[in-house]
Parts: structure tokens; C-alpha cells; sequence
């Protein structure tokens, strides 16, 4: 490991604050007030409630596809505003060369809220 892999590297406690769940994605909208392509929706984490967060995945999904689909967040960061709505999650995604985001999800139907670690 070079010495600025050393400067970045998380520890166990680091990685353990960031908080991934899975969850349902229970609508979705073109987030039309937006300056680049994004949907806004609203996820189900079960026992930690419904979230809402806007994500730039219109590349490779249609809103219609995507409701009832289990998806990763992470649920600890705080809320930040995104033109009219509050993000209260972040859905995380690969990013690939031309910036489509395929969305990372279970392999398996699991329950909502299920901790990713």
C-alpha cells in the first residue's frame, strides 16, 4: 500500500458509522426542477420509515421499472436540500464510463431495513 492509499485508508469503527440499508423503492417521478435528468423518489427502510432522495439513474431506468425494486442507501447522512426536495438518503449505484448509474441491489428479496456491512 502506497502512502497515500495509507492517508485514505478507513478503519473497521470508520466504515461501521456509514449506515447502508436495504430498501423498496415505493415511487418514483421525474424530478422535473432538476438541471440534470433525476427521479425523485420514495424508499421504504421498514422499521426506519420511508426516506425520500432524488437520483441521476434516467440513463438506464424508466420510474415505472423501478417501483417495488430493492435498492441500497445510505440512511446516516443528513438531510440536503436538492432543489425541492429534502435528500434523506443516499442510493448508491456503479457509475460507468459515459456516467449511467446501475443501481446496486440484493441478490435475493430481503427485508426492508436489513443492514449492509
Amino acid at each position: 500500500m502506497s502512502k497515500n492509499e495509507e492517508s485514505k485508508a478507513l478503519t473497521w469503527d470508520d466504515f461501521m458509522k456509514v449506515e447502508m440499508r436495504v430498501g423498496t423503492i415505493i415511487s418514483a417521478e421525474v424530478f422535473e426542477e432538476v438541471r440534470n435528468p433525476a427521479y425523485k423518489m420514495v424508499i421504504d427502510f421498514g422499521v426506519y420509515g420511508t426516506r425520500k432522495t432524488s437520483a441521476q439513474i434516467t440513463k438506464l431506468y424508466q420510474t415505472e421499472e423501478i417501483i417495488g425494486r430493492q435498492v441500497i442507501a445510505v440512511v446516516n447522512f443528513p438531510p440536503k436540500q436538492i432543489a425541492t426536495i429534502m435528500s434523506e438518503c443516499l442510493v448508491l449505484g456503479g457509475v460507468g464510463d459515459n456516467k449511467e448509474v446501475t443501481l446496486i441491489h440484493p441478490e435475493r428479496q430481503v427485508k426492508n431495513g436489513t443492514r449492509i456491512g
